[in-house]
This record gives C-alpha cells, structure tokens and sequence, in this order.
C-alpha cells in the first residue's frame, strides 16, 4: 500500500511489553535490531520490514508501527530512552487517508492462533501495575551439574485476575535495582499447567525455570531473574504481569493433532497442552507426538512424567546428545529417523505443529523439516506461510 509522499510506516518495539528475550535481534536478517541495557531499538535505515522479528517475539512488543514523517523517524538512539512508546505523531489532513489506516493494519502480520483456540485475555497486568502472586512450591526437576538447574516455580494467583491459557505466559519483575539505577525488566516465562491450574479447580501454575549461570559464550553469568525465581522459598510474594501471548495457543477442535517439537525447558508450554489433553475424555483430543531432546535423560525436565502418562496419550521420541557411550543425537536427526511419521502428520489437514527452544535448534529443524517433506513433493519453505496463516504452526524460541 503506498503511503502519501513524504512519510514512511516505521517499525517500533514497545519497551513495557518487551520481554528483551533477543529473539526479534538473533532473527533480523538486515540487522536493524540493537539493544542496550534499558531498552531494544529498531533502525529506521536498515529495517526492510521483512517480518523475519514478528515470529521471535511471544509477547507482542515487536509488532508496533507509526506512521511518521520520513524527516521525523524516530533515532535508534531516541528509542533506548523510553519508557513507552509515545503517542502516535499528528499528521497532516494528507496523510489521514485510507493508505495510512491499511498500512498500519497490514503491518504487523502475527502468526495466527487456532481457529479454536479460546480468545485469550493479555496485558491484564504491566510493569507500571503488576499483580502479586505467591509462591507455592520449589523444587528441583533435573539432576544437578555444574552448569544447569532447572526447578518446577508453581505460583498461586489467588484472588488475582489472571486467566491463563496453555502456550501463554507469566511475566517476572525481580525486586531491586541494576547497576544504572534502574528496576529490572520483565522476564517472561512459558506456562507448565493447564487452563484449570496446576491442579484442577485451583488458581496455581508452574513456571519451567532454569537457573542461569553462564552466558552463551560460556562465561560466568547469573541470571537476574531465573536465580531469583530459583531461590524463592514457599510463601514469598512475586510481581508479576501478563497474561503474555496470543498465537502460541492449543486448538480445542476435538480430533485435532498435535506434532510437538522441544529441547530443554521449552518442554513448558508443552506439558501444559499435555496435561489439558490428559484431562480430556478421549473423544474431545487427538493424539499427541512429541520430539524432545536434551543433553542427558537427567537433564530433561518431566521427563519421568511424561514416561509415566497413560499409554497411547503421547508418542514420545526422545534425542540426547551427551549420553557417554552413545552417539551425539539432536532432536532434528529423530525427526529424520521418524521421517514417514512427521511427514503423515504434517500433511494432515488438522494437525498442528509447535516447535519451542533455544534459537540455536530452530534452524536445524527447519532444515530437517524440509528434507523430510522433499520426497513427498512438498515444500516446507512454502508450507510454512499457509501453516502460519492457518494458525497451524506456533514457534517460540529464546
């Protein structure tokens, strides 16, 4: 849609949602995305608007645009100051035409829940008004090493307005202050339950959260939020804001399947679309396959849940990739080793795909996805559009 002369659609981050998971930097290919330690900043002059970003981000912070004069754009460095986005700039009689509206509505093009999937409620809760809830239970999900813990954080929400859906998330503000003076930011973390709670009929949810204690480098780094979070004792009172998500939801049309691709604690969103299928009579969901791989079986969180569910609920395959003794094995190259499977299940019309994990698995899996569909003459490159229009294919990396 062309814009009237002298004015450009300019893409913006929201700093008050922005969960600065770096996932919308690591995804733009024309690196237009940069932060600092306040806030994540788009580059007027290298943003092409390709959407590679939209994708990344689960909280919607990516997905903002102004219309403004192209003499007026907003500097990266003008960006890193805010504490929220600004108001929309007033235009002239000129630019307020049907262009700019369709412009602005075209813009973001998120990935689509479910068809079926419950409208979901969001942003209940900000970082200028956050919510409090309480810790109900720690305790430690995998074995302990010198580099990893991952501990099962339930938090109660009682007598707090807070709907959840599975495949959405809890935003986490640490208590305190960084370095500059500032408080810390939100950090968001994927839901572990169902919609009826971590049991059913209470308002209690677990958070899947790996204590943080080296950078991707490798070197010695605590995380703010996951240390605290990892620490807490039953009792102690959290802020918290959200709901976050709207595209990364189960579908609720009965017989829909579900094709579940993870590593590490990206098993969160989906034990919790396990459990409401466990919950369900028989006839109200459809089956369940799940790829899921870690380093060893003890540093897979629910690991001996999953193995314990009732049969034919979840097809389990499982990749490790330090396990002495045994070859290295990625969950990509148990998708390849089940490629008959994952090719029947993706070519069904009402199977749905959620891939979730570190960013540095995702461009494995695509690869695998697309040799396994070549010989069925199909084109995953060219699915995926289709797939994300159909609300058929949520991914969620960090």
């Amino acid at each position: 849609m062309t814009l009237p002369a002298g004015y450009l659609r300019q893409h913006l981050i929201d700093p008050e949602l922005c969960g600065r998971c770096n996932g919308c930097e690591e995804a733009c290919t024309r690196k237009a995305i940069t932060h600092d330690y306040r806030n994540y900043a788009v580059d007027v002059e290298r943003c092409d608007q390709r959407m590679d970003c939209i994708r990344a981000c689960s909280t919607g912070a990516i997905d903002n645009w102004r219309i403004v004069p192209a003499a007026g754009a907003y500097p990266v460095e003008k960006q890193l100051e805010w504490v929220e986005l600004p108001p929309p700039i007033p235009l002239a009689a000129e630019a307020e035409s049907q262009a700019v509206q369709d412009a602005l509505g075209q813009a973001g093009r998120r990935p689509h829940p479910p068809k079926s999937a419950p409208r979901p409620e969001i942003n209940l809760h900000t970082p200028k008004n956050p919510g409090t809830a309480v810790v109900a239970e720690n305790r430690a999900l995998t074995d302990p090493t010198d580099d990893s813990e991952v501990r099962h954080v339930v938090l109660d929400f009682d007598g707090l307005n807070f709907p959840l859906l599975e495949g959405q998330s809890v935003g986490v503000i640490p208590p305190g202050y960084d370095a500059h003076g500032h408080r810390p930011h939100v950090r968001l973390y994927s839901v572990a339950s169902a919609r009826e709670g971590e049991l059913p009929g209470t308002r209690r949810v677990a958070l899947t959260v790996k204590r943080v204690l080296q950078d991707h480098a490798g070197r010695s780094a605590r995380g703010i939020c996951s240390n605290y979070l990892c620490d807490l004792p039953p009792g102690s009172r959290v802020s918290v804001t959200g709901p976050v998500g709207e595209s990364f939801l189960m579908p609720d049309d009965p017989g829909t399947t579900l094709l579940m691709i993870c590593t590490g604690t990206g098993i969160a969103p989906m034990r919790g679309m396990i459990q409401r299928r466990h919950r369900l009579a028989p006839s109200q969901g459809g089956p369940v396959t799940l790829f899921y791989g870690g380093r060893t079986p003890g540093e897979l969180p629910y690991l001996h849940e999953l193995q314990a569910l009732p049969h034919g609920l979840v097809d389990l395959h499982l990749a490790y990739s330090r396990v002495a003794g045994s070859p290295r094995q990625y969950v990509q190259d148990v998708l390849r080793e089940r490629s008959s499977l994952v090719t029947n299940l993706i070519l069904r019309d009402r199977c749905y795909i959620y891939i979730c994990g570190l960013t540095a698995m995702e461009r494995g899996v695509h690869e695998a996805l697309a040799d396994i569909l070549r010989p069925a003459d199909a084109d995953w490159n060219q699915l995926v559009p289709q797939l994300l229009s159909e609300g058929r294919l949520h991914m969620e990396v960090y």
